[in-house]
């Protein structure tokens, strides 16, 4: 599913800016998909060449017009198409597990410091998605519910799982074995 399609789902949920959209993906979807400035700005612009969004420039005193978009009666009807008809992936791409592979090769001291990293980050994730600050939480459908509850399950677990079984990775290199690829 590409930014466009995220962006229009949304608005769904009522008019923001590009700044609220960024704050939305912040504060609830970003343990799954996450994007910045460089990409909602030209996908809110896409849907508006395609009559999926309208922009409104907003007056603000000292600072330039907030540009708010809201979706259109085309833009829900494409959102529901997609939806309806896209193959969704499951992908997960991890810098982090790609490292902890090669663990046999990095420095203890280095070893302990990202595993360390990597279990605050995730906490500080939890903590993003249960604070109670997050945008109208109170009003969001049970869908947006359940995937934020997903989220926490799968940072919890990681969370468990890195403090229970650091040890195999942090075993002194000497003992550590080494298998031959076959």
């Amino acid at each position: 599913m590409d930014v466009k399609t995220v962006c229009l789902g949304l608005l769904s949920f009522g008019e923001a800016s590009g700044y609220d959209l960024k704050k939305h993906f912040e504060s609830t979807i970003d343990h799954f998909y996450s994007t910045g400035f460089g990409s909602i700005y030209p996908a809110l612009a896409a849907l508006a060449d395609e009559g999926f969004v309208t922009c409104t420039a907003v007056p603000q005193e000292g600072r330039p017009d907030r540009k708010v978009y809201r979706i259109t009666p085309a833009g829900e009807a494409a959102l529901r198409e997609t939806l309806a008809t896209c193959e969704p992936m499951h992908k997960t791409r991890s810098e982090f597990l790609a490292l902890l592979y090669f663990a046999h090769m990095v420095p203890p001291d280095r070893l302990r410091e990202l595993i360390d990293g990597r279990i605050a980050g995730m906490q500080q994730g939890l903590e993003r998605l249960n604070a109670s600050a997050c945008p109208a939480r109170h009003s969001w459908p049970a869908s947006v519910q359940f995937v934020q509850g997903f989220g926490a399950a799968l940072l919890e677990a990681a969370v468990r799982y890195l403090r229970e079984n650091r040890h195999l990775l942090e075993t002194p290199p000497a003992t550590r074995g080494r298998r031959r690829v076959a």
